[in-house]
């Protein structure tokens, strides 16, 4: 949106919602800025952008309030009541990607005279690092939402929670006509000990086809449904042209034999690859390739519907049976999917790649592409490993020369290496399970990653070259603390680690290379892992440390991750890269679509804030897949309750200790009061426990034999005891309701599930 004169930054605007000692309106903004006519429309626009796109949220009464914060005055939820009678509450309305913050209650009042449920109106402010709430009135009491499956006891039905961290059922006073195996929405009441939860709204089936992703998109709020107008917006952009070719248009890289490849279960193809030698006698023996990319900043455009809605997503969202998109189907699965045969719109790095792989020049451009062949990843593995002859095999062992040098640079530079495979559901055609088994990582897997690596290097330093802003992927160096703690843990396997070295992703891969135990790499290196701390998006650079680089930014994606779009954006800007007004097909302007593909000002202003949205959006993300997987491996082991099965320790607690299910995964804890009748110590710094008379030791990567005691497919959850304790009851988790026999083919074997 163009800015008027008097018109204040979004800079300005937050600091004064979060300075200002009252409620902050559209009226109190315009007044303190002294903004009248014009410059009032303008305001009230900025501010609707500003909410679309995560930075200020609305209070009641159109007050507005920093996204992530709490309004001064606002309405809040009891949701939590302490033995103690302290209360404790949650934004009555919250909308933001982050959990809604939890506020400590201060009553005047007698102790204990709120109860969860009900609702204040309450003065907030910080503290610390918290929130403490004053209340000034009490309101009508509503109920705190649950979501869970409702199971019997005798006559007595109970609510368990899909929050595998809710170890706590609750009495339903009113099942609404849902039954005993049903997944409900229920309203959560009362005082301790007497909280009762009434079904709101039956959701149906759990062991539905479907349905655990289901749970983790309702749980996570994650948007699976487009707003007014976003689906209409796609299908008319759909229906651009690509635009001229030749100066002042695309470049025509039609005749390029641009492979596209894949998982085999890809939902979309958003990159494809080419090589060849460089005919350049400045680079003998190295090579120039293409890294082609969907133009998805063609059809989605700074300010559009489309480009609101993919902001409020952030990402897309895979689970084993669905993918919730970033863009409509007809965009993020069709127009914007490089499909072999079909001409696409495309924004294609051109790589420079000497013989030892270092990247000797880049440059980027529009250009229309058409794909020569889709392959999955093991099918280009077999056909370069058989070497036909023909000429697609002779495309690809182009692309592995390449690939060979990049590797060179890759280990020159010595990332971070850890070997821990991912997990991957195998469905049936109706959404049954078949198997659970560590996706196999083949060259093919390595060669497109360390090109697409190329591609987000150059992106960000063709970037910085212009000056212009960048939306970096930011990996920090570890905490000293955590190496701290890390260095002790390694101490108990007799490897020393000096902290006074500048400690960089080769330290760590040395450090794997001299544990000789191959039983004890995989808990070392998920120490390794836990260590690292978290990658995220923003404008300031400080590297990426795993992958050992300097500049870093994600380019490759644009298709299902925002970041990648504004990178897009600013390359469009930076290089000139802009296009004619868009027209349809057949001829005619598209009045209602911006003309601009390049990074706006306002958003180059503020890349710091949407790097925090985004970030928050991918970790919510991240949370919403593995919990759902996590759903599916306990659902696969749900015939096996009452079984032994071979585990691993994957940390120990002074409570007890997980371990994880040798070949599946799926993390379930052995309460330390299922021990027996001994007391354990705890030793953090070994993590182990350690009985009385030190006989008995339950040590982190220590393999054993436990009996399955539960195993739950709504939350998640397992549940171990020692093959000698006492058998309790045998638990799916669902009550008298067990789940469906699952399917199989074969048992994977030898995957390593990280204990997150």
């Amino acid at each position: 949106m163009k800015k008027t004169p008097g018109l204040p930054s979004r800079e300005q605007i937050l600091d004064f919602i979060s300075t200002s000692d009252q409620p902050a309106g559209k009226r109190e903004i315009a007044r303190a800025f002294g903004l009248h006519g014009a410059d009032k429309i303008a305001l009230k626009a900025l501010l609707k952008d500003m909410a679309d796109e995560g930075l200020i949220d609305a209070s009641p009464g159109r007050a507005f309030h920093q996204a992530g914060g709490v309004p001064k005055v606002t309405v809040l939820k009891i949701v939590d009541v302490d033995d103690s009678g302290q209360a404790f509450a949650v934004p009555a309305a919250w909308e933001a990607s982050a959990p809604p913050p939890r506020l400590r209650v201060r009553e005047k009042a007698r102790k204990g005279a709120l109860g969860v449920g009900d609702r204040i109106l309450a003065r907030t402010e910080e503290a610390g690092s918290g929130w403490i709430a004053h209340p000034l009135k009490k309101l009508a009491a509503t109920a705190e939402l649950m979501l869970g499956v409702l199971h019997q006891e005798g006559d007595v039905l109970w609510l368990r929670s899909v929050d595998k961290r809710e170890r706590r059922d609750v009495r339903v006073s009113d099942a609404g006509g849902a039954a005993a195996g049903d997944l409900v929405l229920a309203e959560k009441a009362g005082r301790p000990p007497r909280i009762t939860a009434r079904v709101t709204e039956r959701l149906g089936d759990p062991f539905e086809p479907r349905s655990f992703s289901l749970i983790a998109i309702h749980k996570h709020g994650i948007p699976d449904q487009f707003g007014d107008g976003v689906e209409e917006e796609a299908a008319l952009v759909a229906r651009l042209d690509t635009g001229p070719l030749g100066e002042g248009g695309r470049e025509d890289l039609r005749h390029l034999p641009l492979l596209a490849i894949d998982p085999e279960d890809a939902r979309d193809h958003d990159d494809a690859v080419w090589a060849a030698p460089d005919e350049d006698p400045d680079n003998a023996g190295g090579f120039v390739a293409a890294v082609a990319i969907a133009d998805v900043g063609f059809y989605v455009r700074p300010g559009s519907l489309l480009d609101r809605e993919a902001r409020r997503r952030g990402n897309s969202v895979y689970f084993p049976d669905r993918v919730v998109p970033m863009l409509p189907e007809v965009l993020s699965a069709d127009v914007c999917s490089l499909k072999e045969g079909e001409d696409r719109a495309s924004m294609v790095c051109h790589l420079q790649v000497a013989p030892d792989g270092k990247l000797k020049s880049w440059r980027f451009a529009r250009a229309l592409v058409r794909i020569r062949h889709n392959l999955a990843y093991e099918e280009a593995q077999r056909l370069v490993d058989e070497d036909a002859g023909d000429d697609l095999t002779a495309i690809l062992k182009q692309l592995w020369a390449c690939w060979r040098a990049l590797a060179k640079a890759r280990d020159a530079r010595e990332p971070l290496d850890l070997d821990l495979p991912e997990r991957r559901v195998v469905l049936d055609e109706k959404g049954r399970i078949l198997s659970v088994a560590p996706r196999e990582r083949l060259d093919a897997h390595r060669l497109i990653e360390d090109y697409m690596i190329a591609a987000n290097v150059a992106a960000a330093k063709a970037l910085e070259a212009k000056k212009a802003p960048v939306m970096y992927r930011i990996h920090e160096p570890p905490s000293r603390e955590k190496l701290v703690a890390l260095k002790d843990y390694l101490a108990t396997f007799g490897v020393s680690v000096a902290l006074g070295q500048v400690v960089t992703p080769a330290t760590f891969n040395r450090l794997l290379a001299r544990v000789g135990d191959i039983d004890q790499r995989p808990q070392i290196m998920e120490q390794v892992l836990r260590s690292q701390t978290q990658a995220y998006y923003g404008p300031a650079n400080v590297g990426h440390f795993g992958l050992s680089l300097g500049s870093y930014a994600h380019f490759t994606s644009p298709i299902r991750r925002y970041a990648d779009l504004l990178v897009h954006r600013a390359l469009a800007g930076a290089h000139g890269l802009a296009l004619p007004r868009p027209k349809l097909v057949g001829g005619g302007a598209v009045a209602e679509i911006p003309a601009s593909t390049a990074l706006s000002t306002d958003d180059q202003a503020d890349l710091a804030r949407i790097g925090e949205v985004i970030s928050r959006h991918e970790r919510r993300a991240m949370e919403a897949e593995r919990e759902t997987v996590d759903r599916y491996v306990a659902a696969y082991l749900s015939i096996k309750v009452g079984e032994e099965v071979d585990v691993r320790i994957t940390g120990v607690q002074p409570f007890g200790f997980f371990a994880t299910v040798e070949g599946l995964g799926g993390d379930g804890l052995v309460p330390a009061s299922s021990l027996g009748p001994d007391w354990y110590r705890y030793d953090e710094a070994g993590q182990r426990l350690v009985s009385a008379d030190g006989d008995t030791v339950y040590a982190s990567g220590q393999r054993l034999k436990l009996r399955l005691a539960e195993a739950n497919p709504i939350s998640g959850a397992l549940r171990f005891e020692l093959p000698d304790a006492p058998r309790s009851r045998d638990r799916t988790g669902v009550g008298e309701r067990a789940p469906r026999p699952m399917k199989r083919r074969g048992r994977p074997a030898n995957i390593r599930h990280k204990n997150r």
